[in-house]
């Protein structure tokens, strides 16, 4: 069991259940290279079945499942996604693989290798078209120079629900970072044009990641609930704006934030977002928009 996880959801907010995001740990070390990523969900799902039994607390850890099967396989990929399924226990909800790119080395966000244009490839189409036979969606993290990219590939397979990660990965550092203004500009020109598709949705988080340019990193001290909001609320404000509440879930990113600030503190700096919208509308974003999307009643049950 991960008890880092158990500490930081136990840090006193309402924590109903997570979902793991694809991390390319515990891949297979035998077989097929193309099947190495079923471990990782085989993993996941062990630990998801001790939440399930209560001794943890009431949270439920790894309700949901996003994988790593690699969409290049185009067709081929869905023996890979059924056997992730079969090894799942029913909590395979997803799959996401590394796609964050940019021409600057100094804008590295993965240490996977990343080919250019890889969101433009046709196998990594075909791959992601394959989800649709599943019910399984499709999660992109990507800065917000390959939005368009990830709009086209969106609208290439309206069948399946596209999750856009870290609003969209403004990018706040390197190149960007005296040229804020025009890089909000080509982000939020990107990001109302994906709002436009309804297969797609958007998660706001991710604020501690240095290339955002917040630069927490740098602080001597972890920055409080009230200047983490602070730097975060036009994105938030952006987006909902844009995609609706129905459609944005507020994300921990955790643990990669965690260098940077607490769980509490990024919960509570949400919550200072939210403060002043109708009570549906929190629903949406702390709880019910993950839930549709990724499928979650059953095992929140």
């Amino acid at each position: 069991m991960p008890y880092e996880l158990l500490d930081d959801i136990g840090c006193g907010h309402r924590i109903l259940g997570t979902v793991f995001v694809q991390c390319r740990s515990m891949l297979r070390a035998t077989g097929p290279v193309e099947m190495a990523p079923v471990g990782e969900v085989e993993f996941v799902n062990g630990a998801a079945a001790m939440g399930a039994s209560g001794l943890y607390g009431p949270g439920r850890i790894c309700a949901g499942i996003v994988g790593g099967a690699d969409l290049m396989l185009g067709d081929r990929v869905a023996p890979v996604l059924e056997a992730m399924i079969e090894v799942s226990g029913g909590r395979l909800r997803g799959i996401r693989n590394a796609t964050v790119w940019h021409v600057d080395p100094v804008l590295r966000s993965t240490i996977a290798t990343v080919p250019a244009g890889l969101l433009r490839e046709p196998g990594f189409q075909r791959g992601a078209a394959q989800l649709g036979r599943y019910g399984l969606v499709l999660d992109i993290w990507a800065y917000h120079t390959q939005l368009d990219d990830v709009y086209r590939l969106a609208r290439a397979i309206p069948e399946v629900t596209v999750v856009i990660d870290h609003f969209g990965g403004p990018i706040g550092t390197g190149p960007y970072r005296r040229r804020r203004d025009a890089m909000l500009a080509e982000w939020r020109a990107a990001m109302r044009k994906l709002a436009e598709l309804p297969n797609t949705r958007v998660k706001l988080g991710g604020g501690g990641m240095p290339v955002l340019g917040f630069d927490f990193d740098q602080a001597i001290v972890p920055p409080g609930s009230m200047d983490l909001a602070a730097a975060l609320r036009p994105y938030v404000e952006d987006c909902i704006a844009w995609f609706g509440p129905s459609r944005c879930m507020f994300e921990s990113n955790f643990p990669v934030d965690k260098g940077m600030f607490s769980y509490a503190i990024a919960w509570n700096a949400f919550k200072r977002l939210a403060a002043g919208m109708a009570e549906d509308e929190k629903t949406a974003l702390f709880s019910a928009t993950a839930i549709s999307t990724y499928r979650l009643q059953d095992q929140l049950s």
